[in-house]
């Protein structure tokens, strides 16, 4: 079994929206306003054209995906990167895809390529598993909000990757403060 991690390209487009909306099918369900959870086509190019969308491959086929955005959701709370759109297709769940890209994402990406301290991410407590899931990865909640759109309380939650960066950073804003 051959895996490869890469960023995507326009021309994963149909693969990429065929495993996002699959593996947001209990989003919808859940009738969480997630935009990942319906997006055609032409969004899922933007998204990949717009932020970067890397994918695990497993023997020449994407099983996996995440986005780092490259837009200011989260920058009235804090600088560190967020990431979205996580989604693996429902046929490959349980073989460890999902951890491996997210763990691929948070060392190599978000850790030795943006050279940042940690990664953040949300998620809804109206999902029976993500929250849990997120928390036993080490990410803890930085903010709780609930948008009033039907989605419920929703976190901001946050991973610490280079602790020693991360108390060099707290302590520099601390300082400048």
């Amino acid at each position: 079994m051959s895996e490869l991690f890469r960023q995507a390209g326009v021309e994963d487009a149909e693969r990429l929206r065929e495993v996002t909306y699959e593996a947001y099918s209990l989003i919808r369900e859940l009738e969480l306003k997630w935009p990942a959870a319906n997006a055609d086509l032409d969004q899922i190019r933007d998204n990949i054209i717009q932020n970067e969308c890397y994918v695990l491959e497993a023997d020449g086929t994407i099983v996996a995906t995440i986005t780092l955005s490259k837009t200011d959701e989260v920058k009235a709370i804090t600088d560190l990167p967020f990431i979205k759109w996580f989604a693996v297709h429902p046929s490959e769940q349980g073989k460890g895809y999902g951890d491996k890209l997210l763990t691929w994402v948070e060392n190599t990406i978000i850790r030795d390529k943006e050279g940042a301290p940690g990664v953040t991410l949300g998620t809804a407590e109206k999902h029976p598993w993500l929250l849990p899931m997120y928390q036993r990865r080490g990410y803890e909640s930085i903010k709780s909000f609930d948008a009033g759109n039907g989605d419920g309380p929703m976190h901001l939650l946050r991973k610490i990757v280079d602790p020693l960066k991360f108390e060099q950073t707290s302590g520099e804003q601390a300082a400048a403060n």
